[in-house]
């Protein structure tokens, strides 16, 4: 069964997300200055493909679902520039793991598999590597930085019962969050090219959870209009 978003609909809807994400991430490439201001546009502008496709969507708590996981994004992307009253870290750690748990609600009530594939077995393995990796750099924060990569891992195993462009996403995601950490409480292992691509990867994960999203809940309307004609 076909998504009623039409494909091409669809690209286009992401194409000013695209066009920030590549101006931001050559930004930090480049250590220019629009680097920061261009961050806090991300976000707001991946609800394009939201706005273009919300009366093709149902239900519509799993929209407000997925409009609540960008926006906690975005307050996350933007700890430091709002909530300059409080350290960074732990509010950009708040706002993110909300947002997760607001992505983990979507993804269990909304998959496209009945059962977890064996192979997301390695997010457990990532986490119990990346707390003996992190745990003598990270101090005070290993409690915070422990919970978050279950909540982190958590995403990333209920999105492998979803559509494999938000599977491909939750991976993406994961890996920025890896590669921040380390750049974060390990910065000497890490070489300057780390921070584009910590960005770059998120930016590509975001997008792709979102379109997959998309494409999920456009086939639930459309499967819940067959089931009404048929009755």
């Amino acid at each position: 069964m076909h998504s009623r978003i039409p494909p091409v609909g669809l690209v286009w809807s992401f194409a000013p997300f695209a066009i920030i994400s590549v101006v931001h991430v050559m930004a930090l490439w480049l250590s220019s200055p629009i680097a920061a201001p261009t961050k806090l546009f991300l976000m707001p502008l991946l609800l394009v493909p939201v706005a273009v496709a919300s009366r093709r969507l149902t239900p519509r708590t799993a929209v407000a679902l997925l409009v609540c996981a960008i926006a906690l994004s975005w307050l996350g992307d933007a700890a430091g520039a709002f909530f300059g009253f409080a350290p960074e870290l732990p509010t950009m750690l708040l706002f993110f793991g909300l947002a997760h748990g607001a992505y983990m609600l979507l993804f269990a009530r909304h998959a496209v598999r009945r059962r977890l594939p064996r192979w997301t077995l390695i997010y457990g393995v990532w986490w119990v590597a990346m707390l003996i990796l992190l745990a003598s750099h990270v101090g005070p924060l290993i409690a915070a930085v422990a919970v978050y990569g279950l909540v982190l891992g958590g995403t990333a195993t209920l999105a492998s019962r979803c559509h494999p462009l938000t599977v491909s996403g939750s991976f993406l995601f994961l890996l920025s969050d890896s590669v921040l950490a380390f750049r974060l409480f390990l910065p000497e292992w890490m070489p300057p090219w780390t921070s584009p691509a910590v960005m770059a990867t998120y930016t590509a994960g975001q997008a792709l959870i979102v379109a997959g999203m998309l494409l999920t809940l456009s086939r639930t309307r459309e499967c819940t209009m067959a089931t009404v004609a048929a009755s």
